[in-house]
């Protein structure tokens, strides 16, 4: 059976919108960890001190096991199930900003279903 090469436009299109997720995620996981003046102060305004840290190592985590082509489905679906729990807290606040994970998840997904043959064929978006 032969099968269609994905276009190199969507191919790069897709690691394009998963290496924009750096954007988030690297500063996001670098504070939490590196912990720099200040922060813990403000981040125990809103959150236990101590979870900083093992979020921010999950987040880098996370991102990782989402590039490595082997690990990919195991990275965006932890992803996923991570930035439903940041819609979660989100809301819970009520800041408004739960949309911005939300964001993040479908950058994340598009990006994997652009570069990915076996994601397209387990979620087609047109018939055949």
């Amino acid at each position: 059976m032969m099968t269609d090469p994905i276009p190199n436009w969507q191919r790069v299109t897709g690691w394009v919108l998963s290496g924009l997720l750096a954007v988030p995620f690297v500063p996001s996981a670098y504070f939490k960890i590196a912990q720099p003046k200040g922060f813990i102060e403000d981040w125990s305004k809103t959150y236990p001190a101590g979870s900083a840290l093992p979020l921010g190592v999950i987040e880098l985590t996370l991102f990782v096991l989402y590039l490595v082509p082997k690990t990919r489905y195991l990275g965006g679906l932890l992803m996923l199930a991570y930035l439903g729990g940041a819609v979660a807290t989100h809301v819970q606040a009520q800041d408004g900003m739960f949309f911005v994970p939300v964001v993040v998840g479908v950058i994340a997904w598009l990006g994997l279903y652009l570069r990915d043959r076996k994601l397209r064929a387990l979620v087609p978006l047109v018939a055949d």
